[in-house]
């Protein structure tokens, strides 16, 4: 019975969206006023505000536009993984980073101790978000949470942040303050509408989160989101390793997950022959090659997740781990990446398809790759006598597609 219910309740929200879409623009957001009136305590006078004269912004990315392909703009699924983790631009923010740890070093140490995060992590936030608050994003949220929520490819998802806009602007937010990516997040660390109300912390304790003007709340903020995503005071986010011979990139993901001591048993070593830190041996990890075969790979720990939690990008939060990293005095990646060009939607799309054709575990076909289609990928590979190199190809959609 309950699978029936949540059959019916599924097909409910599929016609309620499909509705929605063919629903003219002003006609789609008026629609919204009860439930902005009743969930999210928006007076009629904010929505009016917000709403009059609203058009759509249709050159944003990720739009489901009849007779037009879906166009993807985030960096984290388009560009190379050397381009995204440019060890020069990392170098620039973390010498930037230094500078502010310094600055506000006792804030720092306080919002340390309260959320167990380190500093560096929150200073990698604030650096790879906005550049240390150098970068102001371009949209008005508003506008682009409302035309996402309209025909946006996650138009469920989108609909809860504009009303969660709205009720921003209920509480007191400047309009003029909430400069957003074309995703709707905004602040010196990018948090999204929802995330002003389940995450933010007053570190300054005059009674107002500032994510747009206060570095300190922003931070805190940053930190406290981290926290609630299951941060480990007591744990680093990963560490390059070396893949043995025995090994390769197909034992990547999640799915994958041992203890130090078992990958150590297994003949992985941290790169340049570093020691282990002590008291790893039964913390739980997973190995994530971004790049499968032709760059680094690292054993990470939940605290990576946790970072994946606040963009779920593997390569955001390796950029978030290693410039953490630098900040504390660390360096550039010591394995090389090779040329492989940019993320390729079609053809990642493609490798889902083949693969879950031929009954692989994957879930989601969108042509963004991921530790599971990394990982599917390289056991194809593997079974198939194919080199594991674990990354999509025109190659391997052939050979997926008996060729």
């Amino acid at each position: 019975m309950m699978l029936a219910v949540a059959f019916i309740q599924a097909i409910s929200t599929a016609e309620r969206l499909h509705a929605e879409q063919s629903q003219p623009f002003a006609e789609f957001i008026e629609s919204l006023w009860p439930e902005a009136r009743d969930k999210f305590e928006v007076s009629r006078a904010t929505f009016d505000r917000a709403t009059k004269n609203l058009k759509p912004d249709l050159s944003l990315p990720d739009l489901a536009l009849d007779g037009k392909p879906l166009t993807v703009r985030q960096a984290e699924f388009t560009r190379a993984p050397s381009e995204y983790l440019d060890s020069a631009y990392l170098g620039r923010l973390a010498q930037t980073g230094r500078g502010l740890a310094a600055k506000y070093k006792s804030e720092l140490a306080e919002i340390e101790t309260r959320f167990g995060v380190q500093s560096a992590i929150m200073l990698a936030i604030f650096g790879r978000e906005t550049a240390f608050g150098a970068y102001t994003p371009e949209h008005d949220a508003i506008r682009a949470l409302a035309t996402q929520a309209w025909t946006g490819r996650r138009r469920e998802r989108f609909r809860d942040e504009f009303l969660y806009a709205l009720k921003l602007l209920e509480k007191g937010v400047p309009r003029d303050k909430m400069r957003s990516s074309w995703a709707g997040a905004m602040g010196l660390t990018q948090f999204l509408p929802s995330e002003f109300f389940a995450h933010v912390h007053d570190f300054g304790g005059d009674g107002y989160a500032d994510l747009f003007d206060s570095v300190p709340d922003a931070l805190a903020s940053a930190a406290r989101q981290l926290k609630n995503h299951g941060w480990k005071s007591d744990l680093e986010w990963g560490y390059e390793v070396v893949i043995p011979q025995s090994a390769d990139c197909a034992m990547e993901g999640p799915a994958g997950s041992m203890t130090f001591a078992q990958w150590i048993e297994k003949g992985f070593k941290r790169v340049g022959g570093k020691p282990w830190p002590a008291g790893l041996d039964s913390v739980e990890a997973y190995l994530m090659s971004p790049a499968g075969a032709h760059g680094p790979s690292f054993l990470v720990t939940d605290n990576f997740k946790a970072i994946r939690e606040y963009n779920t990008s593997d390569l955001y939060a390796t950029f978030i781990g290693n410039l953490a990293d630098r900040i504390r005095g660390g360096a550039d990646f010591q394995t090389p990446w090779k040329s492989i060009g940019p993320q390729k939607t079609a053809i990642i799309r493609a490798v889902q398809e083949g693969l879950k054709a031929r009954g692989h575990p994957i879930t989601v076909i969108d042509g963004f790759i991921g530790s599971n289609t990394r990982r599917e990928a390289g056991q194809f590979q593997r079974t198939t006598g194919m080199k594991v190199d674990c990354w999509p190809s025109e190659e391997l959609v052939r050979k997926l597609n008996g060729g």
